[in-house]
């Protein structure tokens, strides 16, 4: 048996969720390991749609021009019930909102995260599985059995589990799965058809009987390609895999099954039945049976090694949730990690992921199986809120120990979303900016908004104690409010400087009063925005004192933080 150097993280399963983990790590130069069992990429379109707050993911990591040029727009909802048209469904995000509805399917995803995984000198180690691990107070010790037979023992800092529904992580940390399954089974197709129906939309076609019930279904998620889908169906008995032992020794029947996939005479018959319009079905690039469970862990973590995805909750497919909830954790444990690993993470915070990500599954997976029961129509939220929740951009974090007390007033409060907003423009740039760009692949970023912080402004102390107290980790921007005084928009200002602590900081003018307008900041405030895009503490700058900002950032780093050397 081999005996490799340490890393500090070994990943283990390179979907979406593992690859969003290791390429975090990587970027912020956290020395790390994926391995997957499988010899290559699998080419099915599993997981598809591509929420608003997955894009806005991927524009903080930098990828996320290359997502959206391979995705196809998701409009809306075409909805038929026995072969009636109901009233279309239309995908809306309120214009503050950066990114709407997509679909991508799965191994174009992975294939873009592993593409720039790669720009970091990193790469799946595919054929490779986790046997088994064991634990103690300064590591993890995990023995893996490579593609060529050998077995390696790998010495590592931490483990994390993105290997999905029978997760070897989360059987060796003892975690629950409680749950249950749908008795239902479904066929899974990649084809194409030919119709003229709008292709930016989902079609749904829908049967009910004499009581109501929905007796038959079918389900087309756009992909790539002209008249491309997804499609999803029941399947008829002679397909089943009921009878078969898919659940595997750990009791879980979730995904694709093995056994005879659905051939096109298979898929051209349900069209024939429940197809809006006459539609002759070709180019079909692989079927699957599938079957569906609900489940979630007991806890995230324990000790050094963490489960994130499907590894930790499963549910229906219902609103495209969870691959997305799953490369969420991933973002969440990586920076997380990655101060751990640094020595300057505060010894409650990788608890944190925990407290912050499992009331998230709780809640997905409540829901998901709640609207495949009843269906999203009897939701009893408003439109408007429940497109945002499907969107994602409802998920918070308040009363976490890694953000300030929420407290009360208007606006996004600590452990909310960091909206957007437009119309930044600074001393050299006249076109305007995005907030998000300038977010953009930074991590910790102070931000102050008011109306004026030149020389003497007493801002010296607040940017020594962020900068001291996160041993350099901290950016510190200034986002100058709009001319109230003169009725400008403030674009004659954006060039005036700011210093703090001996350091000219960047300054973007509020010209159109949007991020005063979505922030709800009324007076000088402080922002404090945390990697993964969510508050970590707000607090008033009239006058400008360190306190707040020292009790928040002492919950996230440890109390004597190593200096951060910047590339």
């Amino acid at each position: 048996m081999a005996h490799t150097h340490p890393t500090d993280v070994l990943v283990v399963g390179a979907g979406p969720v593992g690859l969003t983990a290791a390429v975090e790590l990587r970027r912020r130069g956290v020395s790390c390991r994926i391995v997957d069992r499988l010899p290559a990429r699998l080419p099915f379109a599993k997981a598809v749609g591509i929420q608003p707050r997955t894009f806005e993911v991927w524009d903080r990591m930098g990828l996320a021009r290359t997502a959206l040029e391979a995705a196809v727009p998701m409009r809306g909802q075409f909805l038929y019930v026995n072969g009636a048209e109901q009233p279309r469904t239309e995908l809306s995000v309120p214009p503050d909102v950066p990114y709407g509805f997509a679909a991508l399917p799965q191994y174009e995803t992975e294939r873009i995260l592993d593409e720039f995984l790669g720009r970091f000198g990193t790469a799946v180690e595919r054929g490779t599985e986790l046997v088994s691990f064991s634990q103690d107070a300064d590591g993890v010790t995990c023995r893996l059995h490579g593609s060529s037979g050998a077995e390696e023992e790998l010495r590592t800092r931490f483990l994390v589990g993105c290997d999905g529904a029978h997760s070897i992580v989360r059987k060796g940390l003892g975690l629950t799965f409680e749950g249950g399954a749908f008795a239902e089974e479904y066929m899974l197709a990649d084809v194409r058809v030919d119709w003229d129906l709008p292709h930016e939309y989902t079609v749904r076609s829908m049967h009910r009987d004499g009581d109501g019930a929905v007796d038959d279904v079918l389900v087309c998620i756009p992909l790539p390609g002209r008249g491309r889908y997804r499609m999803s169906m029941m399947v008829p008995p002679e397909l089943s895999t009921a009878q078969q032992d898919t659940a595997a020794a750990d009791g879980v029947a979730h995904g694709l099954q093995n056994g005879r996939g659905p051939g096109l005479a298979d898929i051209q018959t349900v069209l024939d039945r429940l197809s809006p319009k006459p539609t002759t079905a070709f180019d079909i690039r692989w079927t699957s049976v599938f079957r569906i469970s609900h489940r979630i862990v007991d806890r995230y973590g324990d000790g050094r090694v963490f489960v994130a995805g499907d590894a930790a909750h499963i549910h229906p497919p219902t609103g495209a949730q969870g691959m997305n909830t799953g490369i969420q954790d991933a973002w969440n444990l990586a920076w997380k990690l990655a101060l751990a690993c640094e020595g300057a993470a505060h010894p409650g915070l990788l608890a944190g992921y925990d407290a912050e990500r499992r009331p998230v599954g709780e809640e997905v997976v409540g829901r998901t199986v709640r609207h495949a029961v009843e269906g999203m129509e009897n939701d009893p939220d408003d439109p408007a809120t429940l497109m945002m929740r499907e969107a994602q951009l409802l998920v918070g974090y308040r009363g976490s120990p890694a953000v300030a007390p929420a407290g009360e007033g208007r606006g996004p409060r600590p452990g909310d979303r960091a909206p957007d907003c437009t119309g930044l423009t600074g001393s050299v740039h006249t076109y305007p900016m995005r907030l998000y760009d300038v977010l953009r692949e930074r991590d910790h970023v102070l931000l102050l908004y008011g109306a004026g912080f030149g020389s003497g402004s007493g801002l010296d102390e607040l940017v020594r104690t962020a900068r001291e107290s996160s041993g350099g980790r901290m950016d510190v921007c200034v986002v100058r409010a709009a001319d109230a005084g003169n009725g400008n928009d403030a674009g004659t200002d954006a060039g005036a400087m700011a210093e703090a602590d001996g350091t000219v900081l960047p300054v973007y003018a509020d010209t159109r009063g949007e991020f005063a307008r979505l922030y709800a900041a009324e007076e000088p405030t402080a922002f404090v925005i945390r990697p993964d895009g969510y508050l970590g503490a707000r607090f008033p700058l009239a006058p400008p004192a360190p306190g707040p900002l020292a009790a928040h950032l002492a919950a996230v780093f440890a109390p004597d933080a190593p200096a951060h050397t910047r590339d």
